[in-house]
């Protein structure tokens, strides 16, 4: 894999790669994303900020396979927590992903978040998630509940829980996983904690701090694909 393409929500989560990366080549404008094109040793990385929301997410994912012609795609960024076990600033593998605002039941014979002719949670484990694993035995692997709210009240996120087996949230994961399986490019989720019980505080104190947690291993997976 040459040419990686990377999904990225804001800027604040983008910076740290960008500061740290590689030898810009070009920075563009492709209608409403910024793409920031980078060489890391080999590989061509092309960077999207994609803006939050899964549907800014699976233009800009949609736009990675179409013009660019990427090989992989990795999205990272922040997420919050749903369980004890996973905490402020942990970095966790995401090994499926649950569109749970998606809801067709009332036509078609499946659950609340299942895409017809789909499993509810839709499969992370890959080719690059394998790799991971055998990166980081020790990393969570956890499911992610997405959909297109920032999910704060406590009673929300018990229901995530426990309805989905969900550990964290976030906002684009699923529109990356759902491009990426139809057009058959491999991906991978990487998401570190960025907010907890305190909501969109913990968001605001913690999102810079957070968005450094996965550096080291993007560049890990980056040096063997």
């Amino acid at each position: 894999m040459k040419r990686i393409g990377m999904v990225v929500a804001m800027r604040e989560e983008l910076m740290p790669l960008l500061e740290s990366s590689g030898t810009k080549i070009a920075e563009e404008q492709r209608g409403a994303y910024t793409v920031t094109r980078l060489c890391r040793g080999e590989k061509e990385l092309i960077l999207v900020e994609s803006g939050m929301g899964e549907i800014y997410a699976a233009g800009a994912t949609q736009m990675l396979i179409d013009c660019y012609g990427v090989d992989a795609v990795i999205n990272f960024g922040v997420c919050g927590t749903l369980s004890h076990s996973v905490g402020l600033l942990d970095t966790v593998l995401v090994e499926g992903v649950v569109h749970y605002a998606f809801d067709v039941s009332p036509i078609c014979d499946c659950a609340v978040g299942q895409y017809p002719g789909k499993d509810l949670v839709l499969s992370c484990k890959n080719e690059l998630y394998e790799l991971v694993r055998e990166i980081d035995p020790e990393m969570q692997s956890v499911i992610c509940a997405s959909a297109d709210k920032f999910v704060e009240k406590a009673e929300e996120k018990r229901a995530l829980a426990d309805t989905f087996g969900a550990s964290v949230c976030e906002m684009e994961s699923a529109a990356v996983v759902l491009t990426c399986q139809n057009h058959g490019i491999p991906f991978l989720i990487v998401k570190a904690v960025s907010d907890g019980e305190g909501g969109a505080k913990d968001f605001a104190a913690m999102v810079e701090r957070a968005s450094r947690q996965y550096l080291e291993l993007v560049y890990r997976v980056l040096e063997r694909i």
